[in-house]
């Protein structure tokens, strides 16, 4: 089995973000607009920036009111096991028997695995499995898959004789006719937090841990639907709240349309939209348009290549523009895990993002 190549290793915490690594037109576009508006801001109030770029950029979308928001249900129906299901993307996937040894090349499979109480038989994303989230220290045995993500080294995920491999959509699919040779390959690619439950119930299914799925699903769901309360009942759901990673070059942010903005959204007025249907773009902002929607929190994970790469929020501190978002002059910025908050995707990793906003968001 071959392996493909890999001309540049992708850190931990990025292997699920491949369209922001890649908009390199949106860098050029973001650094001249970038240094033109950096120049006007220098010299003119905060409204009057804010106002010219609501212009240039169309008319901010209208804030919903907390009541006016997604409920969150508690109800959790029961779960049958299967050797065949239908995932909430309407892919079949069948198994010819319960799998045991269950291979995770993407974040979303090792917080399902072990939500069931399981252990993954091996992982790409080592540096989330060790979050005390997920396993913490226990995650030291778990074998690291050999390779960077999307180019894992299949050798290595066959020595690990698995049950089952599974993947990010849109990015381990040329790896499927290599793997399917010992394994199933199935490949999960959630929006919605309702697509991740989803998705743990279908593994709950397969695997025959139907109890252990649901009872996972009620304690997110009850998580989710607390949140919901108490952001209401404390002031909290009014504020105005940002997620966003990358790098000063190419900001990317957790728009409605990923797992994580639609977490977000029924928590605290998350007003981040797509930017169109373009996917290398779609979640690109600019800090003049982040600006304009003066966002009261603002989230932050860095995608660091090495220890001597500064973090997002580091790199835009001397930005002018950037010193004028309310969260940033309120000291309202925060740097989050960026494994946990950027390629969790599961039940676990997405209660917690629940519980650690609600635990710095403040209240009236």
């Amino acid at each position: 089995m071959s392996r493909r190549p890999d001309p540049r290793p992708v850190p931990a915490g990025a292997g699920d973000r491949p369209a922001a690594a890649r908009a390199a037109a949106s860098r050029r576009s973001a650094r001249s607009t970038a240094a033109r508006v950096s120049r006007v801001a220098a010299v003119l109030p905060v409204a009057v920036v804010a106002l010219l770029l609501a212009g240039c950029g169309g008319a901010a979308p209208a804030p919903q009111a907390p009541a006016d928001r997604p409920a969150v249900s508690r109800d959790v129906a029961p779960l049958e096991p299967a050797l065949s299901v239908t995932d909430p993307r309407g892919t079949t996937v069948t198994v010819p028997a319960p799998p045991k040894r269950i291979v995770c090349l993407t974040g979303l499979c090792d917080d399902m695995v072990v939500e069931l109480g399981l252990t993954p038989a091996g992982t790409s994303t080592p540096a989330l499995l060790k979050n005390p989230v997920l396993l913490g220290d226990r995650a030291a045995q778990v074998p690291t898959v050999k390779g960077s993500f999307g180019s894992e080294d299949v050798e290595s995920i066959a020595a690990l004789r698995p049950d089952l491999v599974i993947g990010l959509g849109g990015v381990h699919e040329p790896l499927r006719a290599a793997i399917e040779r010992f394994a199933p390959l199935w490949l999960v690619q959630p929006t919605t937090w309702e697509e991740s439950v989803g998705y743990l119930r279908n593994l709950g299914s397969l695997t025959g841990r139907t109890a252990e799925a649901t009872a996972g699903e009620q304690r997110f769901r009850t998580t989710l639907a607390d949140g919901v309360e108490q952001a209401r009942a404390t002031g909290k759901a009014d504020r105005k709240v940002l997620l966003m990673y990358g790098s000063a070059d190419t900001i990317g942010v957790d728009t409605t349309d990923t797992v994580n903005g639609n977490l977000l959204a029924p928590l605290y007025d998350y007003p981040f939209v797509p930017r169109g249907a373009d996917v290398e773009t779609a979640s690109t902002y600019s800090v003049e348009e982040i600006l304009a929607q003066a966002p009261d929190v603002v989230f932050a994970f860095s995608l660091l290549f090495s220890s001597e790469d500064r973090t997002l929020t580091d790199q835009l501190a001397d930005n002018p523009v950037w010193q004028q978002v309310p969260a940033v002059q309120a000291g309202q910025v925060h740097e989050m895990d960026p494994r946990l908050w950027g390629s969790g995707r599961g039940t676990r990793s997405l209660g917690a993002m629940v519980e650690q906003s609600l635990a710095v968001v403040p209240g009236r």
